[in-house]
């Protein structure tokens, strides 16, 4: 899938003739926006990148527990059988290839240069089994989304919808066709899709307390299916504490970072103490409704799911066990790319001093804060007006500085002692 960013600007009124009409044409930006979507995208793609090496493959970690992956259209059009690649095979191996964007997916095993591509070895790991057994795949490897099986962006939808993953099959749902209208994004943690909701019927035991709340779609096909009463609902979840036993941890996990797994290891999950009663069955003997429609769910809701031995085996047979660990939302990937891309970015200042002596290293410091100060100065006035940087405005600055920092030298004197 591809991400659209949509910006727009106002354009700057133009002089007579060719250039005042291009200059009326072309959008303008200010350097405050320029700035601000440039360092969104970094974040993005931190948070989605940052998690997966982009220099070696992930075959010889086994299946990752979650990574970035895609799927190559030319080596495995629609057709032939579905494969994934890791981060680093689309950059290496399949640079010039048209690719799917798979975002993340979980417990995956790169298939770059096995046999599903039959003519391409891969470069970072040829030493490949024939075939990943345990891979699971989806309609998604080969550019298709949703019940509608459609492209995503779909050059014929002229309707504005976003696209909200399954958290259990991980496949990309339109939000007209989950058989519910979503809640804002802000208000929901993940989703899980109607037909998982069929395939796990054990979790609308929990949503009738701990989901979201949505509205239904009514359609020909659901009329005659009972309705949830929805004051007796809410009125159910603040009996049960729920309400506030959800908003307490969500504040917790505002000041505590939720716990995160690396792309390549074992997360480190908390130990859950086996639960004496089964608080599904506790949930089963009160009254619930089953629906055809996907579900909503807060921060943090798995950790309500009971972790009794039935209720474990019940996961491992439905083969949703994933669902218990925290360290297995996308979130938590997320957190972990952008921690792991900060802690490993490299001050280009600090390997430069570290290759001087304490004279140099003063003098380059103290050379270094004059530059940020005035240059930062500088661009501040610029943004605050909303006016753009010109070359000549940057070149402009650097001969004033170069002057002023001639001027401060010839000023200084040297003593000998």
């Amino acid at each position: 899938m591809e991400k659209e960013a949509a910006a727009s600007g106002a354009g700057l009124p133009g002089d007579e003739g060719e250039e005042g009409e291009r200059s009326a044409e072309e959008p303008v930006v200010s350097l405050a926006e320029v700035l601000a979507e440039s360092e969104e995208l970094e974040k993005e793609a931190r948070a989605v990148l940052g998690g997966s090496d982009h220099e070696r493959c992930s075959y010889s970690q086994g299946a990752v527990k979650r990574q970035a992956l895609y799927a190559c259209s030319t080596c495995t059009p629609p057709g032939e059988e579905p494969a994934g690649i890791c981060l680093a095979c689309s950059y290496e191996c399949h640079g010039t290839h048209k690719l799917f964007e798979l975002y993340t997916k979980r417990n995956f095993r790169c298939d770059c240069g096995n046999s599903k591509f039959k003519n391409l070895q891969c470069k970072l790991f040829p030493e490949k089994a024939m075939v990943n057994p345990a891979n699971k795949y989806n309609d998604n490897f080969f550019g298709l989304y949703c019940v509608c099986k459609r492209p995503y962006p779909d050059p014929d939808d002229e309707i504005p919808d976003e696209m909200i993953q399954c958290i259990v099959c991980e496949d990309w749902f339109h939000g007209r066709h989950l058989g519910a209208i979503p809640p804002d994004s802000g208000d929901f943690h993940e989703m899980v899709c109607q037909a998982c909701m069929d395939r796990c019927p054990f979790l609308w035991a929990y949503a009738s307390e701990i989901a979201v709340h949505t509205v239904t779609k009514v359609t020909p096909a659901a009329e005659d299916q009972v309705v949830l009463n929805v004051e007796e609902t809410e009125e159910k979840r603040k009996e049960n504490g729920i309400d506030n036993q959800i908003k307490t941890e969500e504040e917790k996990a505002a000041h505590n970072n939720e716990p995160s797994t690396s792309s390549a290891s074992e997360c480190s999950e908390t130990v859950k103490k086996e639960e004496s009663t089964c608080r599904f069955q506790e949930l089963k003997a009160k009254q619930y409704v089953q629906k055809n429609r996907a579900t909503f769910w807060p921060h943090n809701w798995r950790s309500k799911l009971c972790t009794c031995k039935e209720c474990m085996k019940m996961y491992c047979d439905l083969e949703v066990p994933f669902l218990t660990e925290e360290c297995d939302t996308v979130l938590a990937y997320e957190n972990k790319g952008t921690s792991d891309q900060e802690a490993d970015r490299r001050d280009p200042l600090m390997d430069t001093l570290s290759s001087m002596n304490r004279v140099q290293q003063v003098e380059l410091i103290s050379e270094y804060n004059d530059l940020k100060t005035e240059l930062t100065d500088y661009l501040r006035r610029f943004a605050n007006d909303g006016t753009v940087v010109k070359r000549e405005d940057i070149q402009q600055f650097f001969e004033e500085f170069q002057s002023r920092k001639r001027r401060r030298t010839d000023r200084m004197q040297y003593y000998c002692s």
